[in-house]
């Protein structure tokens, strides 16, 4: 993914448009650390004047996306960038943030990829715009290819759909940058030519107040009175005396009587 975000940063700074990048690595479970390797390979665009590049961990977050990417996007956008790129940490079952986030979502596959059954599993087929199909100078490429679109041609999708697109790219040898340029352009006009583009807008930004509302109200109910309840029923709960909801249920009573008397 870095390479392509590489090339495609390049083709975009020659038609003098500035890029905003965030780029995010997955976070270890034992140190708390990440390697921040997507910086690394980019380089190469990484002092231009008219390029930002922010890189970030997910901190534990399971969608693939830090849980402060929205808040650096908005301060790109506020900053008049043209094109804010995001660069997840890959894609899987619980690793789909980002179609709640960007304006049009491409998966990067690799001939090695698998089957296009594995892609359906993994949620592929709901959150693509479009296919780049990367690494397409090695074997197998016109194969996988052939057997997305086989799959692709099964999905429903009526006139508001739009039909995702498979860009095959070599991306190390600057081959296929100027499709996918192309098919971003073409999904924005899609987009735009309806009220998708707004009502992606609209649903994007629901999701992310209520996920603020739940943060906060999470952190408000986990003061240290409530965990100390949690803490005392422990022991009643692995012993079967009392069940998990009835312990919910008088955190939850706990914190509507604090509520009501402030």
């Amino acid at each position: 993914e870095s390479t392509i975000t590489n090339e495609l940063t390049k083709l975009l700074l020659n038609q003098n448009k500035s890029v905003g990048i965030i780029a995010v690595d997955p976070t270890s479970p034992f140190t708390g650390g990440a390697v921040l390797g997507d910086r690394i390979r980019m380089n190469e665009i990484g002092l231009n004047d008219n390029v930002f590049i922010r890189s970030m961990a997910t901190r534990g977050s399971l969608g693939g996306l830090s849980k402060k990417a929205n808040d650096a996007a908005d301060i790109l956008d506020s900053a008049g960038y043209d094109f804010i790129i995001f660069e997840t940490v890959g894609v899987g079952q619980s690793e789909l943030d980002i179609a709640k986030t960007a304006d049009t979502t491409m998966v990067v596959l690799v001939p090695e990829s698998g089957d296009s059954v594995q892609a359906m599993k993994a949620g592929l087929m709901e959150i693509a715009d479009f296919f780049i199909m990367n690494k397409g100078d090695r074997p197998g490429a016109d194969s996988a290819i052939l057997s997305l679109q086989t799959t692709l041609a099964l999905k429903a999708h009526d006139e508001n759909t739009f039909l995702p697109n498979i860009i095959k790219s070599t991306a190390s040898k600057s081959e296929g940058i100027d499709d996918i340029l192309n098919e971003i352009d073409k999904h924005r006009n899609f987009l735009l030519s309806s009220e998708l583009f707004i009502k992606r807008r609209n649903k994007n930004n629901q999701i992310r107040v209520k996920e603020i509302v739940e943060s906060f109200v999470t952190n408000d109910i986990w003061n240290s009175a409530r965990t100390e309840i949690l803490q005392n029923e422990l022991e009643l709960i692995t012993n079967s005396e009392i069940s998990p909801y009835e312990s919910a249920e008088k955190i939850i009573e706990h914190y509507k009587k604090e509520i009501l008397t402030n």
